[in-house]
């Protein structure tokens, strides 16, 4: 590979043949799983490759200018009319001003997740319903709201998850600010989907396949699969490890799951001391020994953030191609479980591992089992 000021802009040759390549524009690279595009433009000759590449460029300019324009918010959404028909005389917030409170107050401490999930079901409220004071709305409107997201085509999870959000946000401002309304979006009904696939158990005849398959490659992805094998983590929760998170200089080598700047926790019980054994046990040595970064994934994170997306692409196409094409990552944290109920575990050591949340009020009660006690059912699973 060879540049030179002579090759057309975006593009440089190997063997003689031209190659076209682009950065990825940072805003969008969250669509990629690469920060860089490279194809390439089976031609040796200058004109030729010129002519391609500036073709490329355009239509990727085109595409991207798209990407953006999704993203962005409806222009001028505080201008359009809102069809209320009911308090309209209102004084009270609109739905924008009520996101500003809740996000303010709300969103100290919490991810861009938080912020983007947030804002953009409050957009498609807008898009729908318009931007109306928050008494303004009404049980007609959830209705309306509901149907216009099946119209779109949004699974029922995804509807779910949008009136979650904008429920959220009128109830927090309704008691925050000590308003006289009520939630119009609290009692709309909502389709369930018994029809959608749910994410599957990675079988234990394959998942020994995968561990073996990660000690003979021995590289970062599967130093990644395999810890998350036997631990349980989710795959945010590994990706944005530290190296200072892995003890395994003890008598019970385990690994820490605490909340950083640079990756949130899902939950409060998502901050847990999980045991190292079997392979999660074999995957730290080889990330301390190999690491040359604070980082335990220096390749998916940094101080800016955690890009455990792109982390679950390159890991899922490979997986697939070793336990089957239904197989994803996160069936690994489904086979954990299974792996202990399989022994016998009771649910609390379960949950306590896995952190998941807490089914009663007495599982919050003490400081729950010592990493001795977890060591030994944790090792009763090692494959």
């Amino acid at each position: 590979m060879r540049y030179t000021q002579k090759h057309p802009q975006h593009t440089y040759t190997k063997r003689d043949v031209y190659y076209f390549s682009r950065v990825i524009p940072s805003d969008l690279r969250n669509h990629y799983t690469k920060p860089r595009i490279i194809q390439s433009l089976k031609t040796k000759s200058a004109h030729r490759a010129s002519v391609a590449s500036k073709m490329l460029s355009s239509k990727l300019d085109d595409y991207w200018l798209g990407l953006r324009l999704k993203q962005m918010d409806v222009p001028a959404s505080h201008l359009l009319v809102s069809g209320a028909k009911v308090n309209l005389e209102s004084k009270l917030l609109n739905i924008e001003e009520a996101l500003q409170v809740y996000m303010s107050v709300k969103g100290v401490g919490k991810g861009e997740l938080f912020f983007r999930h947030t804002k953009r079901s409050i957009r498609y409220l807008i898009d729908c319903l318009g931007c109306r004071s928050i008494d303004q709305y009404t049980s007609e409107d959830a209705a309306k709201l509901r149907d216009w997201f099946v119209a779109r085509g949004l699974a029922s999870a995804s509807i779910q998850r949008n009136f979650g959000s904008i429920k959220a946000v009128v109830n927090f401002v309704i008691l925050e600010k000590g308003l006289d309304c009520s939630n119009p979006f609290n009692g709309v009904y909502l389709h369930s989907d018994n029809s959608s696939k749910k994410r599957k158990p990675i079988p234990l005849d394959k998942l020994k396949i995968v561990q073996e398959r990660c000690v003979a490659m021995d590289d970062d992805l599967r130093h990644l699969v395999s810890l998350i094998s036997d631990t349980g983590m989710r795959l945010s929760e590994a990706t944005g490890l530290m190296k200072s998170d892995l003890n395994v200089d003890c008598e019970y080598p385990h690994v820490k799951i605490v909340p950083y700047p640079h990756r949130h926790l899902k939950t409060s019980s998502s901050e847990r001391t999980v045991p190292l054994v079997g392979m999660s046990l074999w995957a730290s040595k080889q990330i301390l020994k190999d690491v040359d970064s604070i980082y335990c994934f220096p390749r998916y994170t940094s101080a800016s953030g955690c890009n455990a997306n792109s982390a679950s692409a390159a890991i899922n196409k490979w997986i697939k191609t070793v336990a089957g094409s239904e197989a994803v990552i996160h069936g690994l944290r489904h086979s954990f479980r299974d792996r202990l109920r399989a022994v016998e575990a009771p649910s609390e050591v379960i949950d306590q591992l896995g952190g998941w949340s807490l089914k009663s009020v007495g599982q919050g009660y003490g400081d729950g089992y010592q990493l001795n006690i977890l060591s030994k059912w944790l090792n009763k699973i090692v494959i």
